[in-house]
């Protein structure tokens, strides 16, 4: 199963966290094997770039000539041999095993003889071995250490630096990417609540605990949330705790008068708006939720098929400003984004971006922010969300809107207090100026807050 998601993520662009919970759910696996099953896919993932390198010290030509469904078959090997606590014997037998039923006879042998030398030493030995020297280049020091691409690591430093934050934290994010986040559940206010389900957690003999930052948060220490009645019912989400607190930051800005109309621009596939359309509701203030995509708009419909009536939109949230001039109270713009923020739960995305991407994703998101401004009344508040701390994607963005006038920065870190009931330390403020004085934009890191990297800035519309 394992070896279908890595195929499946090479040969179709697939995303191994829509693919392999659809394999689970057809094998039915018991908790065991689907929790090794799911090491086995995103560990391999995660850490190719590492393995790569091993691999390469331990072939007589280059990856490129080696039959891509051998090499899935060898990393996946590799990852078990330096990564997990299968016995050595077992990971090369199981591997050899799968490379002669799923890729051929012939390429068995060659399997066995690669990974029996893989297996002559442990990670510690081979990090010595294939991992550059830190003083000559420390970017591909850490790139290979930590299998991330060397323009990512380089691109991390950068954002930590705009952040605020030290760049001795970049090995430690680096770190966090590759852990396994746990998987955290959001009650929608009015439709279900925390403790209703830790209740269900404990009733179905899982373990649960509270968020630790957001009101609405359940982290499920394991077991398939599927099986809680108000996450089938559509009563509960999955959804990380950063992507809780963008949303709800949105809900606790201040604002004053007219409450009644908010927007989601970038609606796709539904996780904020479900949030939103909840805690709207409990004011009087309905949503409107806009995705340009036909298939993400049809799985906005079934994230909101439970609770307040909500209008989805196919559109292009671009026009909405024009079409609609100030006729929302307030407006999310969940930018579409590298999506560098969420690499530990998006595991194949570090190795299909490229920094091509930065320059092609931007005049889409200054579009975005820009129909967002034209579409809040004046006294408004838009909130600019990004799961990437990259500036180019942040900063750069917000600044750009400043410039053009017309708009206040609020104090996003004070919202995102405000939205979790309590401090929240660390969000690391970057500070900009504009014609009122200066605002604050908040930043949320896998490794200092246990969430993706959830970038907030929050805009008052003034003229």
């Amino acid at each position: 199963m394992a070896f279908d998601v890595l195929v499946a993520v090479r040969e179709d662009d697939a995303y191994a966290n829509l693919v392999l919970p659809a394999l689970l759910r057809r094998h039915r696996l018991d908790a065991r094997e689907a929790s090794l099953a799911t090491e086995l896919a995103y560990g391999t993932l995660r850490g190719r770039g590492f393995y790569d390198a091993v691999l390469a010290a331990c072939l007589d030509r280059s990856l490129e000539q080696v039959d891509p469904p051998l090499l899935d078959a060898l990393r996946m090997g590799v990852h078990q041999l330096l990564a997990t606590r299968v016995p050595p014997h077992a990971a090369v037998s199981q591997t050899v095993g799968l490379v002669r039923t799923r890729v051929g006879p012939g390429p068995g042998g060659f399997a066995n003889a690669v990974l029996r030398k893989v297996a002559g030493r442990d990670r510690a030995g081979w990090a010595a071995e294939v991992v550059p020297d830190a003083g000559s280049d420390a970017a591909e020091h850490l790139a290979v250490l930590h299998s991330h691409p060397g323009w990512i690591v380089r691109a991390m430093r950068e954002a930590l630096v705009a952040h605020g934050r030290d760049v001795g934290e970049l090995e430690a994010l680096l770190r966090a990417d590759n852990t396994a986040p746990e998987v955290v559940l959001a009650a929608r206010p009015g439709l279900s609540t925390p403790d209703e389900l830790v209740e269900s957690a404990r009733a179905s003999v899982l373990r649960s605990t509270a968020g630790a930052w957001s009101p609405q948060a359940v982290r499920l220490e394991e077991g398939d949330p599927g099986s809680l009645p108000a996450v089938r019912d559509g009563r509960a989400r999955v959804q990380d705790e950063g992507s809780q607190l963008a949303a709800l930051s949105l809900a606790a800005a201040p604002l004053e008068g007219r409450d009644e109309r908010w927007l989601d621009l970038c609606a796709g596939p539904g996780g904020k708006a479900a949030l939103l359309s909840a805690v709207g509701a409990q004011r009087g203030a309905e949503l409107v939720a806009v995705e340009v995509s036909e298939h993400r708009a049809r799985l906005v419909s079934q994230a909101l098929s439970t609770g307040p009536a909500v209008q989805v939109r196919t559109e292009d949230g671009r026009s909405v400003g024009e079409d609609e001039p100030g006729a929302y109270d307030r407006v999310l713009v969940d930018a579409p984004c590298t999506g560098l923020g969420a690499l530990r739960r998006r595991p194949e995305a570090r190795w299909r971006r490229r920094p091509s991407d930065l320059a092609g994703l931007g005049p889409l998101q200054r579009d975005l922010l820009a129909s967002a401004l034209a579409a809040v009344r004046v006294g408004g508040v838009v909130a600019y969300v990004t799961c990437s701390p990259h500036p180019a994607e942040t900063l750069a963005v917000v600044r750009d809107a400043v410039r053009r006038g017309g708009v206040e920065l609020l104090d996003a870190p004070a919202a995102v207090d405000a939205a979790a009931g309590a401090p929240v330390p660390g969000t690391a403020p970057a500070v900009l100026e504009d014609a009122a004085g200066a605002g604050r934009t908040a930043q949320l890191w896998p490794h200092a807050h246990g969430t993706d990297a959830m970038f907030v800035a929050l805009l008052r519309r003034t003229a």
